[in-house]
């Protein structure tokens, strides 16, 4: 009995060929899974821990952003500093640093210990942004921390500064809006006599309280300008001029807010002074304090652009 034979035709050849790669391909199936389940394990792990050690200072400072004015701009920097962070994503070059990840989470541990004890609030929160860099540099090195420093940096300006801190900070900014006050009303022909931080008017006394320091919308004004620098300008030098800037803009607009208090008050009524009306004249004010910041931004990224291009024609001469 003759068997017979015949060349392997082009389909079967490929069948042939492609059958040993099939059987390849679903071996690997299984390293992903089982990677992954090595992963989510350790994961929950640091989350749970993490949650367990920094519940207190995370709670209160949410309850912070809540309730107390001068800490409600961190309602808008934290999810702001999520989202950049997600936006930037993960660098090419990242690389997880462990011992050094480890050292930064031992001291953040540490640190968060030692203010519980304390009972100092501001110490235990900046240990857990601290815990939180470390973690960052453990599990993808420096670089990622660079590559992330606009949120890593809106976090800490989303933490409320101590009581011993604004204390000493209001009471001169009281002192300098009353001055400024004072001194526009004068310069407005309003008979104005001024005793520290309280403008006294004919039948009226304006007292320019620890709330009406400014502080409030300083330390909310920085925060827009470190974040409107790093979105709009390129260079260190014109990011650190905006942020010096926002420091006389938020002074001199509170005095301004000062004046036009007295002013309605004297002119017009003097339940002008207090209630919404004041509240609403102080939000108009830093919208246009914002407005202010907004445009030195755009001059410096013009002078920028002004500056690149005489050095580019240079470089091309």
């Amino acid at each position: 009995m003759e068997v017979e034979t015949s060349a392997p035709t082009p389909a079967s050849a490929a069948y042939v060929a492609a059958a040993p790669a099939a059987r390849v391909q679903r071996t690997p199936l299984a390293g992903p899974r089982a990677v992954s389940a090595n992963v989510v394990g350790p994961l929950l792990l640091t989350a749970g821990l993490f949650a367990i050690l920094f519940a207190k200072p995370f709670t209160t400072l949410v309850h912070d952003w809540w309730t107390s004015p001068e800490a409600g701009h961190g309602l808008l920097l934290a999810p702001v500093a999520i989202w950049l962070a997600w936006r930037s994503g993960i660098a090419p070059d990242a690389r997880p640093n462990r011992v050094v990840g480890i050292t930064v989470l031992v001291v953040a541990v540490l640190v968060r210990c030692a203010a519980g004890l304390a009972a100092e609030l501001f110490t235990m929160r900046g240990s857990m942004v601290l815990a939180l860099i470390g973690l960052t540099v453990y599990q993808f090195g420096v670089r990622q921390v660079i590559r992330w420093w606009l949120p890593f940096a809106l976090i800490c300006l989303s933490i409320p500064l101590p009581e011993l801190i604004t204390q000493a900070l209001a009471l001169p900014l009281q002192f300098k809006a009353s001055q400024m006050g004072a001194a526009l009303l004068q310069m407005r022909s309003v008979p104005v006599r001024l005793a520290g931080n309280v403008i006294q008017l004919p039948g009226r006394e304006l007292f320019v309280t620890e709330a009406c320091s400014g502080l409030r919308s300083l330390t909310a004004l920085v925060s827009m300008a470190v974040l409107m620098g790093a979105l709009l300008l390129r260079t260190p030098v014109a990011r650190i001029a905006l942020l010096l800037l926002a420091i006389p803009v938020a002074v001199v607009i509170n005095g301004v807010r000062v004046f036009l208090t007295g002013f309605l008050v004297y002119y017009v009524s003097p339940e002008l002074g207090e209630g919404f009306m004041h509240k609403t004249e102080g939000w108009l004010l830093f919208l246009v304090s914002l407005a202010v910041l907004g445009v030195m931004a755009w001059a410096g990224g013009f002078l920028e652009r002004i500056v690149r291009t005489r050095r580019a024609e240079v470089h091309h001469a």
